[in-house]
């Protein structure tokens, strides 16, 4: 059975643009995810986990509703998900003595997936056309299609 599926995509250039906003502010929300995470248990010991997390995404989508509440609730889990997966393989390394390699904050270049789970929509309701990009698992490589093309 095949559980997912490669688009090529040929964008226009404000699909091009609300592809990138996309994957930014997806990319930020990573990297305080990871920020809020790091700093809970420096200061106060406390291990911060993804239902936490997922739970105050409500609060964070309501105060900033033209960053990080113009995308799908889904997808932004999604992306607290694969955060979430990267610690527990990091004490797995560990245990088994190899290169640790603890989670990392994601620069531009570093950060270029974003899913949407089955049935979610985009979410952004300026740019409905980007709902054509809708099962893009590799947004970064749409993206420099794109710009080769151009």
């Amino acid at each position: 059975m095949r559980r997912s599926f490669r688009f090529v995509l040929r964008p226009t250039a404000r699909q091009v643009a609300a592809l990138a906003a996309c994957l930014e502010d997806h990319r930020q929300l990573y990297n305080a995810a990871l920020e809020h995470r790091r700093a809970a248990y420096a200061k106060a010991g406390v291990s911060i986990r993804y239902g936490d997390q997922s739970a105050e995404l409500k609060h964070i989508r309501g105060d900033d509703p033209d960053g990080q509440g113009r995308w799908s609730f889904s997808s932004q889990q999604a992306t607290l998900r694969r955060l979430d997966k990267a610690f527990p393989a990091f004490f797995d390394r560990v245990k088994v003595a190899r290169t640790p390699g603890f989670p990392r904050f994601k620069g531009r270049g570093r950060f270029d997936t974003v899913e949407w789970p089955k049935d979610a929509t985009c979410g952004h309701t300026a740019h409905a056309d980007v709902n054509a990009a809708i099962n893009i698992l590799r947004a970064g490589l749409a993206l420099r299609q794109a710009a080769q093309a151009a």
